[in-house]
């Protein structure tokens, strides 16, 4: 090994390799090696012989960028909101899910460089890792043509997706509140969250947390918060106790623009 960094590939491979990415996001690198990187995860990286840059280091500035983007663009376009209001809707638009079905729309997973582990463990698929890539994407855009072309990116990718929000509140639902009215309305056990694993860097951190009945674990949610994580344990929760078609409906999605 030296002590050079390089960055996976040939330069002809990466040409016609990330050409139709290019086209997907609809902007074009100066240094297409910024692109390349983004698409390196760390499993490629700790497995190859020679010091390869993955991405690690741009999906964290990708995520900086990401935030200041999302805010900017709330607080231009929604000056009505309060403060609240506005880290609600900030919290939904830069969530892993929502960076995930982000990263799906341009077909990030296929231009993604895996180890073999994540390979057979379909890592291409993965929301976590779908949405760290798009993080840095973001990053590489920043780099490469600036805030202007970045904030583009993110309108036209992430920003739109308030609007497909808005015509289906569902997408806020607060899944924890639900399965908690759920149960006392059934003279239930209120449910017990607990962190069952830590894992990536500080800057990157994801969390597992297992959402629990009367002692017996029956869900388990990921996501890159504590909250985000419980929110989903407690969706899955909800879809074990009321199966699609048994007649068994769980309303009561709350008002996305509602303060804490």
């Amino acid at each position: 090994m030296t002590g050079e960094i390089k960055v996976a590939g040939d330069d002809l491979a990466r040409h016609e390799r990330l050409g139709p990415l290019e086209d997907a996001i609809d902007y074009r690198f100066v240094d297409r090696e910024l692109l390349h990187r983004a698409t390196i995860h760390r499993s490629f990286a700790h497995e190859s012989e020679e010091d390869v840059a993955d991405n690690e280091v741009l999906e964290f500035l990708g995520d900086a960028v990401l935030g200041l983007v999302v805010s900017e663009l709330l607080y231009q376009r929604n000056p009505e909101l309060s403060e609240g209001e506005m880290s609600k809707l900030k919290a939904f638009l830069v969530s892993s899910e929502s960076l995930a079905r982000r990263a799906e729309g341009i077909d990030l997973g296929a231009y993604l460089v895996l180890g073999k582990g994540e390979e057979k463990t379909a890592g291409r698929l993965k929301d976590s890792l779908l949405a760290n890539s798009f993080e840095a994407v973001i990053a590489a855009i920043y780099l490469d043509g600036g805030l202007q072309e970045a904030t583009k990116f993110v309108d036209l990718t992430v920003y739109e997706r308030l609007a497909e929000a808005s015509e289906d509140n569902t997408h806020f639902s607060d899944f924890k509140s639900l399965l908690q009215e759920r149960l006392q309305s059934e003279g239930e056990s209120l449910p017990a969250y607990r962190v069952v694993e830590e894992s990536g860097p500080d800057h990157a951190k994801m969390f597992s947390v297992e959402v629990e009945l009367d002692g017996q674990a029956i869900a388990v949610g990921n996501g890159k918060t504590k909250k985000s994580a419980e929110q989903m344990a407690a969706e899955l929760a909800l879809q074990i106790l009321a199966p699609a078609g048994h007649g068994r409906r769980v309303s009561g999605a709350f008002d996305p623009t509602a303060t804490e």
